[in-house]
């Protein structure tokens, strides 16, 4: 969970740490946690890079309170656990049914400062707050405290390697369900074309893309769009049930 209260300004283009994470344990709310990696789940989240251009970075600076659960990188993103821990639930408002998982938030604490990915929702936690996992909340602050007060913004996540498109276990050509993985940005909107038009698929709480009537058997020409206005098209997408299919390109770090 957190509780607002700011805390004077550090440089945010210090180095940025790694970071995904989940639920919350020591004095903290209680998150669910979804996990990043690289190629089939969301995306590395290494180093995000120095002297990023303003362009790259969120301009908002929010404030609210880092705790701790015991994350294991799964949550209400559906993310896959993963061995990556540097991973955060958001607060529910700013969660806004499934709006920012997948997103990288650069975090300055009393005594440190990290990068996560957004991979669940803290439902008790106040506007600002984000729930970390201990490994997190550890390069902030000493896990004693277990609750301090922080602020943060939205970063580009360091990815490798192209989008990747998940499949729900159950999905088929009536029915499609869609994750989009390692991405830099908490993904907008995703269109799939039908006789020669774009489509927009409904996302729905639990971070799937999902078309009641189905896609089709496939392969599918898929549009993504992320919250920095990022378009990128992939053709030649194969359904594959419950698992992945790797597109061809990721989106950009900034804006153009």
């Amino acid at each position: 969970m957190m509780r607002p209260n700011p805390l004077s300004l550090l440089p945010l283009f210090a180095l940025l740490l790694s970071a995904c994470g989940g639920d919350s344990a020591a004095g903290g709310g209680s998150g669910g946690g979804a996990g990043t990696s690289t190629g089939s789940n969301p995306g590395s989240t290494t180093t995000a890079g120095t002297g990023l251009d303003p362009s790259c970075v969120d301009p908002v600076d929010h404030t609210g309170d880092a705790t701790f659960y015991a994350a294991d990188g799964s949550g209400n993103c559906s993310f896959a656990p993963t061995g990556d821990l540097m991973v955060g639930a958001m607060n529910h408002v700013e969660y806004a049914d499934s709006a920012t998982c997948g997103a990288c938030v650069h975090i300055v604490g009393p005594s440190g400062e990290a990068t996560v990915r957004i991979v669940d929702q803290c439902p008790e936690c106040k506007v600002g707050d984000i729930d970390l996992s201990p490994q997190a909340f550890s390069l902030l602050a000493a896990k004693e405290l277990g609750r301090v007060d922080i602020h943060w913004k939205y970063v580009p996540c360091d990815v490798t390697g192209p989008l990747v498109y998940h499949f729900k276990e159950g999905s088929n050509p009536w029915w499609t369900a869609v994750q989009i993985r390692s991405s830099r940005y908490a993904i907008d909107k995703l269109e799939f074309k039908k006789d020669g038009h774009y489509l927009n698929v409904n996302r729905l709480d639990y971070n799937y893309f999902v078309a009641d009537e189905g896609m089709g058997p496939g392969p599918y020409e898929f549009r993504v769009t992320d919250v920095k206005g990022h378009s990128v098209e992939d053709v030649g997408i194969p359904f594959v049930e419950a698992g992945d299919a790797p597109g061809a390109e990721q989106l950009p770090v900034c804006m153009p």
